[in-house]
Formats: C-alpha cells, sequence, structure tokens
C-alpha cells in the first residue's frame, strides 16, 4: 500500500479517537492510569477515635475518611498492627491489667500514610480478693477492709474507703450559717472535660521500677523534694495550670506538679506534692499543692471509665471565680486575699440538693450529677475572674459523651448547697 494511502486512512480515524475519548472523558474515566499523587490525597486522618478497656482488653473505634488506603496501622509501645482497608476498629488482647497505654491509629498506602491520631486509655484492675495482694500489688501487703468500695486507679484504691473524698455526705447538714450559694449568683454548673478530648486532666500510670528524675520547685519549702518517678514524656495538662500527675504501682503514691515543664533531665514546677493513697495524712496546715486548697487533684476527677459504668463513689473537683482567705480539712491553703466570709473558703464541701430533678439528664452527665447528690464536691481552685461558670473538673479523654454532658451546664448554682464537713480555718 503506498505511504500516502495509509495518511489517509489515519487521518480519518484520528477524529474518531478523539471523538471517543472525550466520550469516556464524559462519563468519568480517564485514558490514563491515576497518579500516585491524586491516590495519596485520598488518605485522610481518621476521625472520631475512642478506646475502651477493661482488664483485658482495650477496643479502639474510629471513622475512617480516606480511600484508596491499602491497609490500616495500629500502634503503641511494644506494638504495631497491620489490618485490612477500611477498618473501623480494632481490639488489643495483648495487655495487662491497670497499665496507661497511648494508641495511634492512621490509614496508609504503600509506602505512605496519613497523620495517625492518638489516644490514651488505662485499663482496669482487677479486684483484690481477701488474703491476696493489695491492690497496686506492694511486696506482702494483704487486703484489708480499710479499702473495700473506695475507687481504683491502676490497681490502687484511691485512699481508704474513710477518707472524705470518698465519703457519702447525702445526709449530712447543710450549713446555713453563711450565704455560700447566694455568692455564685447566676452562676451555672460547667464540665471542664470534655470537647472531643480537647479539655480536661491528663494522668500517667507508672510502674514501681520507674526511674526516679530531678525536680526543681519555685515554692520548695512547700513542696515534698525529689526525686519524682515521672516520666519525662508524661502529659502536661493544657492551659496555665500545666499540671502533671502520675501514679506509682506497687506503693500507690501519687506525685502531682503544678506549673510544669521538662528541665534538662527531669522537670522544673512552681510546686510538688507527693500523696500515699493509702493514707488520710493531710498536708502541714498552710501548704500549698498542685492544687491551690493543698489537695490532691486525681481523687477528685470525673473519669470516663466510672461514668460509663454508672456510678462514681466519691467527691469531685470544683473549680469557683472566688474564694475567701479561709480553708476546711482536708484543704490545707488558701489562694486569696478576700475576707468576706460568705465567699466560700477551700474545702467547702458543695452538694447538689436531693429534691433537684436530674431525669432530664442522660449518660454519663446523669452519672455525674448523681455524684453531687451523694458524694458532692470539694472547692478546690480558683477559676477566672468575672467567669459565671462553677466547673466540674475531670479527666481528658475522648469517650467523653458531649452531648450529653451538655445538660450539665443547665443546672443552677442554686441547686447546689453547702454541706458541713469541718470547722473553718482562718490563718
Amino acid at each position: 500500500m503506498a505511504v500516502s494511502k495509509v495518511w489517509k486512512i489515519l487521518g480519518g480515524v484520528r477524529p474518531m479517537l478523539v471523538v471517543l475519548a472525550g466520550l469516556w472523558a464524559a462519563i468519568g474515566y480517564t485514558l490514563a492510569p491515576p497518579s500516585a499523587a491524586s491516590a495519596e490525597a485520598r488518605l485522610r486522618p481518621v476521625a472520631k477515635l475512642s478506646a475502651r478497656a477493661d482488664a483485658d482488653s482495650v477496643r479502639l473505634r474510629w471513622r475512617d475518611r480516606s480511600r484508596g488506603e491499602t491497609r490500616y496501622e495500629v500502634r503503641r509501645r511494644g506494638r504495631r498492627v497491620r489490618l485490612k482497608a477500611n477498618r473501623r476498629r480494632f481490639r488489643d488482647t495483648r495487655v495487662a491489667p491497670a497499665t496507661h497505654y497511648r494508641y495511634k491509629v492512621r490509614p496508609c498506602r504503600r509506602k505512605r500514610c496519613a497523620k495517625a491520631r492518638s489516644v490514651t486509655v488505662t485499663t482496669l484492675a482487677r479486684e483484690a480478693t481477701q488474703g491476696g495482694a493489695t491492690p497496686g500489688g506492694a511486696p506482702g501487703a494483704t487486703a484489708d477492709d480499710r479499702f473495700a468500695g473506695s475507687p481504683m486507679i491502676g490497681g490502687c484504691p484511691i485512699f481508704p474507703n474513710d477518707n472524705p473524698w470518698n465519703t457519702d455526705v447525702s445526709q449530712a447538714p447543710v450549713d446555713t450559717s453563711h450565704d455560700y450559694i447566694g455568692s455564685f449568683g447566676s452562676m451555672t454548673l460547667w464540665p471542664g472535660f470534655g470537647g472531643n478530648g480537647a479539655h480536661g486532666t491528663p494522668y500517667v500510670i507508672v510502674p514501681f521500677t520507674q526511674p526516679l528524675v530531678p525536680m526543681r520547685f519555685d515554692v520548695p519549702d512547700q513542696s515534698d523534694p525529689g526525686p519524682y518517678p515521672i516520666p519525662l514524656d508524661a502529659p502536661i495538662e493544657s492551659g496555665k495550670d500545666q499540671h502533671v500527675l502520675t501514679l506509682r504501682q506497687g506503693d500507690c503514691k501519687l506525685f502531682e506538679l503544678y506549673e510544669a515543664a521538662r528541665e534538662g533531665a527531669g522537670w522544673h514546677a512552681y510546686s510538688g506534692a507527693v500523696f500515699d493513697l493509702r493514707s488520710n495524712a493531710l498536708r502541714p496546715d498552710g501548704w500549698t499543692s498542685a492544687d491551690a486548697a493543698g489537695l490532691p487533684i486525681l481523687p477528685g476527677l470525673a473519669r470516663r471509665d466510672e461514668a460509663d459504668a454508672g456510678v462514681i463513689r466519691h467527691a469531685l473537683r470544683v473549680i469557683v471565680p472566688v474564694t475567701q482567705r479561709a480553708y476546711i480539712h482536708p484543704a490545707t491553703h488558701w489562694a486569696s486575699t478576700n475576707t468576706d466570709p460568705d465567699q466560700p473558703p477551700m474545702g467547702l464541701r458543695l452538694r447538689l440538693k436531693a429534691s433537684y430533678d436530674i431525669s432530664f439528664l442522660h449518660g454519663q452527665a446523669r452519672v455525674v450529677a448523681q455524684a453531687l447528690k451523694t458524694y458532692g464536691a470539694l472547692v478546690a481552685d480558683n477559676g477566672p475572674l468575672g467567669s459565671t461558670h462553677i466547673f466540674i473538673d475531670g479527666v481528658e479523654d475522648l469517650g467523653w459523651d458531649d452531648d450529653a454532658l451538655n445538660g450539665i451546664k443547665t443546672i443552677p448554682a442554686s441547686a447546689l448547697e453547702a454541706v458541713k464537713t469541718g470547722p473553718v480555718i482562718r490563718p
């Protein structure tokens, strides 16, 4: 065939190929394969990552927002698991009771991965039995009726069951000698935790063998001397207070810092306090702690595992805008120059009135409100001046139900009452 004829035939075919290519493009296809860049653009971090734990396992759940991933990766210290594409949950059964874990989850495509999302969780402790080891596993110790019914964290009892934090005050007499509630005006209660994990106070649990690190304090005369077993990567509370809370298993001691920051091979903080969770001993009168009231912080935090279980068996920690220059035991410190006797002193016990109807609350919010009726709350710190909220403190946790917790924000301060628990100490 002559070359000229070949070119004529191809010239007639070419317009047809152009038309076919246009039709393919019109229905969403392309003659070229998808580029690696476009595939990678569909890798997006997971959303709504949450964790739930019992003594023997941790269950993770998340929302899959990626397209084109070839696998999911779940990581924690000492473990890395690869899952198939489009997975939205994982159960980790290789865990120990009463242990703190931090998980990271991310979607990947070949050698590329999206940014990992993380969540922390603490597995539950197995209940101690009579004649066995005490919670915390201290050598030679045996179970003790003093801790029966006490809250548990990391295998440790949170103080003996007759400690003020663990005392049922639902029948305690009302303090009518001062107008503490009137000083709150039109304030409302407010959960200082939740917000999809953005708010709350974190803590870490460490083994008895955790290495000790040096400490430097701005007020060493009111701080327990170091070294402390605080990991250098311990979580720091966001905001100006920058609390760091560390619970050591074995001897069940709690180490708490205020305005903490890493410094060299250790930590620098405004103040530090150590609490023996098996003792009712208070700090010396006039001493602060990581809390303005000289109280421990961890025992008064609302915890999501308790709320999900349906009951909180201890008093909560609350923060109010103004306090007076006074305190009530178990508080040992004041943080105000205000001498108005109707302003709440540190350590004041507040209680949600038995007559206040909480049936409109549901889930975690109702559990928190019931705890306020049964165990009440201790005034522990000063909040922002001019605030219209009484903040209830809780643990930083992605598992909080924000929709439920919003109901707490409608409870007026007038639904509270002050409880008589001891004399007011004015330095």
